[in-house]
């Protein structure tokens, strides 16, 4: 067991174990975006930091199928920032809170060393998607395409550069097509960790499942984190309607594999402590 699972495992809230906590019909979900772990201040302007932070922690709320309302930031900010620099970090912040009617109620800040972000979101859901709920037989899908992020992580590492479209710098969310896949969807999680790894978790959670791939995966796509495109199980009765509302809402999706009982094992290297 790793350090975050031992962690995590020291405290006992049924709540814990899904990108959000739900309680009655409210969900909460918190991420953490933190300088020199989860970016670098050479990499992305300050506007897209900010914005970063919250699409990653949006997307929490999109694969518990529940709706963004409200927001709380807390910031750790470098002492020797300027106005206009906390102009910009606050206009990223309003930017998404905008595009997704997020309103930011309030939060934290101090002065450090280095430029940390905590954003908690409060969404309201009325039928939550967990990970615990993959059927027997179900098919196994992913929006988008995956790989992209990490081959923009290694280009910034190699001291290149991303445009600000890049889906490391800019995750586009799938929210259009979950919301209107979700009635259809038995269990689910954003990919922010990897497909191997975000797979193992929803495969443990529904009762240490596995899953039987339909054709060979590329590593790069298996390994690939902060991909925040969402992985989904669904009834193979439900796949005519899945790929209609993906054709309806322009949104690509990979049917990759099967739910079986073979137990399936994460095969990336981890990217937490």
């Amino acid at each position: 067991m790793g350090k975050e699972a031992y962690f995590i495992s020291r405290f006992s809230s049924k709540c814990i174990g899904d990108d959000g906590a739900v309680l009655g019909n409210k969900v909460y979900s918190k991420d953490l975006f933190c300088e020199d772990i989860h970016f670098k201040r050479d990499w992305m302007s300050l506007s897209a930091i900010a914005q970063k932070s919250m699409l990653v922690n949006i997307s929490d709320a999109i694969a518990m199928n529940a709706i963004p309302q409200l927001a709380m930031i807390g910031i750790v900010i470098p002492k020797d920032f300027s106005l206009s620099q906390l102009r910009e970090l606050s206009q990223g912040f309003e930017n998404v809170a905008k595009q997704f009617s997020v309103d930011i109620i309030g939060g934290d800040t101090t002065a450090g060393d280095k430029l940390m972000i905590s954003v908690s979101i409060i969404s309201e859901v009325k039928k939550p998607i967990y990970r615990k709920n993959a059927k027997m037989g179900d098919f196994v899908a992913y929006t988008g395409t995956l790989g992209a992020s990490k081959k923009g992580l290694t280009r910034l590492l190699r001291g290149g550069k991303l445009r600000g479209k890049s889906r490391f710098v800019t995750p586009t969310l799938k929210n259009k097509f979950f919301y209107k896949a979700s009635k259809h969807v038995n269990a689910g999680l954003d990919i922010s960790d990897g497909l191997s790894k975000d797979l193992s978790r929803l495969c443990e959670a529904s009762g240490k499942k596995g899953i039987r791939f339909l054709g060979k995966i590329d590593k790069q796509v298996l390994c690939s984190g902060e991909e925040y495109e969402m992985l989904f199980t669904f009834s193979p009765r439900k796949k005519a309607m899945i790929q209609k509302i993906a054709q309806q809402t322009r949104t690509k999706i990979t049917i990759f594999g099967q739910i079986t009982r073979k137990r399936y094992r994460c095969i990336c290297k981890e990217n937490h402590f």
